[in-house]
């Protein structure tokens, strides 16, 4: 097993795969004869195909990367082989995509495939002109281009970007796999986007692994697999939440569980645990059982360990293609909610956000309303979570901790929680003000208590360092610290620039709107004013490392500079006799008065930051007071010590001119 697992591993993963999907579209109907234009039996049947073909090399394209990226060393050969595979991937990622999209063009359309000037003309009108045939041009044209970067592209750091890069053409797929304009969308969006992406490494990492097998000899084997399984268990959490929720959008009720949609969702939640029984035996006994055997030499290493864990692999390989082959099915299955607009009655608030209406917002609603965003329910429980197991490893191992900077991360991060799922995250797309408010606890006072939390310091402290040269999370993030760009954006100045002046251009140009119609654009709004408001305030209080940091005076002097450009900039919301944003806020048509609402939002801005502006300069004038404490300690020290021996200088100056008199 051990020596053929590299071809039958993928082989037992693509027949499995494509038996699943054949069954389940036989069981679903995914490819039954459509009432009105049937495209024929082969679109019906080979999109499902084409589109898992897409699924499994999107995965090993991700997947290679993130193994080169997190667990390879550059200097191996593992390296450039897990490159070639991820190249390979991308090649055919990107000829699937292309396929897909004729395909579909195909099924939506209801044309007969032919070579015809007439068919090429409609084709191409669907590819630029239609967002569902954007949308697969796109997918194609980010994979060809992540394909030649997998080819061109060796350095280290630069991977990365291809990896980020690798990870946007899944943004589409994401995209269009729930209706716009439907109750739900963007809960599907993302949940979606993170299942197909979390998915993709946790298979495609496995499956490098597998091709991987004659460079991961002796020891080094359970080295990289240890640190898969990591990721893999980052994976099984992501994935089964977020197939909860895409699945919990779809079916809505439990009975609906029995339908065909339903049953087919059981088989692949059925697979998702045997999954995790798997990685839990590979986690739990048998990577320390290799590292051991591994560490008391190859001739010491029964094989029958390397033999049983090669057997788990490859059935592991299996799951997860009868998990791909339901998830391609599915995707073609009618569903028991169906995709229509969420509201019959529809008023115009509801027409431009397609969502029901939340309650009045009474205030008491802005702490009893919820609307989940998975993205940032995940993120900052992973927060939470990886800060304080860095700091029980810390006391395990006896060093200290302040006990306030942990009590500080969790507030901000619960404070992140609420304003990115809370009532706040409920009516900011109706009201201005609840808008304001959002953007004004992210920027400043989330960072006011993340900050403080020293997570930089913390990771270099208890991550442990890689010898071997590969990149973990500890290296990653004194690179990225220490990087050029890093320097240029946490210098003082730029960042209090950026925190000021992205105010303005925020409001008053087209990203705005953006933020507004997509939610990608929404997603991108929390991320950058998050980033800039932590900059600016690492910058005054910060405990992390950055490249340059002001004398406290001057650091003042920034602090009030920039609030007094936010109070500028509340006072010209409150004093405005124009709409921002006319045609959405004003449109809503929900009772309340558009203008006063953003004179109110403007108050918002103007108050808001008060407390922690006031927060800041306390901060940063005991700071100052303490460093003037320790320097003068310093000096009475050098004092101490320079005056000591001053005297015993002094002192035998004094018995040598005695011994001169002496003398004569």
């Amino acid at each position: 097993m051990p020596r053929s697992v590299r071809v039958f591993g993928p082989a037992v993963l693509i027949v499995v795969a494509v038996a699943a999907t054949v069954a389940a579209l036989a069981y679903g109907g995914g490819a039954a004869p459509q009432l009105i234009q049937d495209p024929g039996p082969f679109a019906r049947w080979g999109l499902p195909i084409a589109k898992l073909v897409v699924n499994l090399s999107a995965a090993g394209m991700i997947g290679a990367l993130m193994l080169a990226v997190w667990a390879l060393t550059p200097k191996k050969r593992e390296f450039d082989v897990a490159l070639d595979v991820a190249a390979a991937s991308a090649a055919l990622f990107t000829v699937a995509s292309a396929v897909t999209g004729l395909l579909t063009f195909l099924v939506v359309t209801g044309v007969q495939l032919s070579f015809g000037d007439t068919f090429g003309a409609q084709l191409g009108q669907f590819l630029t002109t239609i967002p569902l045939g954007q949308a697969w041009l796109t997918t194609t044209l980010v994979g060809a281009a992540v394909t030649v970067l997998c080819f061109a592209v060796r350095n280290h750091t630069a991977l990365v970007f291809v990896a980020v890069l690798a990870v946007v053409s899944l943004v589409p797929m994401a995209q269009q796999g729930h209706s716009a304009g439907t109750a739900g969308h963007s809960a599907a969006i993302t949940s979606l986007g993170l299942h197909l992406v979390f998915a993709a490494v946790w298979l495609g990492g496995l499956l490098t692994i597998v091709l991987l097998r004659n460079e991961l000899d002796g020891a080094r084997l359970p080295v990289v697999l240890a640190r898969y399984s990591t990721v893999a268990l980052i994976c099984f959490i992501v994935v089964a939440v977020s197939g909860y929720a895409n699945a919990a959008l779809r079916i809505g009720t439990w009975d609906q569980l029995s339908t065909p949609y339903g049953v087919l969702v059981i088989v692949k939640l059925l697979g998702l645990l045997a999954l995790g029984g798997f990685g839990a035996i590979q986690r739990r006994y048998l990577i320390g059982r290799m590292s051991r055997a591994g560490a008391a030499g190859k001739a010491d290493r029964p094989a029958s360990r390397i033999s049983e864990f090669w057997i788990l692999v490859v059935a592991e390989l299996g799951f997860m293609g009868l998990a791909s082959g339901v998830a391609a099915a599915l995707a073609r299955t009618a569903t028991p909610v169906a995709e229509q607009p969420g509201v019959i009655a529809q008023t115009p608030a509801e027409i431009l956000t397609g969502e029901p209406l939340p309650p009045w917002p009474d205030l008491y609603r802005y702490f009893t309303e919820w609307n989940l965003d998975l993205l940032w329910i995940l993120g900052c429980g992973f927060g939470i979570f990886f800060y304080l197991a860095g700091v029980w490893r810390l006391r395990r191992r006896g060093d200290k901790w302040p006990v306030y900077r942990s009590v500080l991360w969790v507030a901000g991060m619960l404070l992140l929680a609420y304003i990115t799922n809370g009532g706040v995250n409920a009516y900011e797309q109706y009201l201005f003000s609840a808008h304001m408010a959002a953007h004004m606890v992210l920027t400043m006072a989330v960072p006011v208590l993340l900050v403080p939390g020293a997570p930089v310091t913390l990771a270099a402290r208890a991550i442990r360092a890689r010898k071997d040269g590969s990149r973990g999370g500890r290296e990653w993030i004194l690179l990225a610290v220490h990087s050029k760009f890093a320097g240029i954006i946490a210098n003082p100045i730029v960042a209090a620039v950026l925190f000021a002046g992205s105010l303005w251009v925020f409001y008053y140009s087209p990203l705005f709107r953006w933020t507004m119609v997509d939610h990608i654009g929404h997603e991108w709004m929390i991320v950058h004013f998050l980033i800039t408001g932590y900059l600016f305030v690492q910058s005054l209080i910060g405990i992390d490392p950055v490249p340059y940091r002001l004398p406290y005076a001057f650091r003042l002097v920034l602090l009030l500079g920039t609030m007094a450009l936010h109070a500028f900039f509340g006072l010209a919301i409150m004093s405005s006799a124009g709409l921002l944003l006319a045609d959405w806020y004003g449109a809503m048509g929900w009772g309340t008065d558009a203008l006063v609402d953003q004179q109110m939002g403007g108050g918002l801005a103007w108050s808001i930051g008060e407390i922690p502006t006031v927060a800041l300069a306390i901060t940063v004038a005991v700071q100052w007071s303490r460093s003037d404490q320790k320097e003068s300690k310093r000096h009475d020290r050098h004092a101490d010590r320079t005056g000591d021996a001053e005297l015993e200088a002094y002192n035998a100056r004094l018995a040598a001119m005695a011994a001169r008199d002496r003398q004569d």
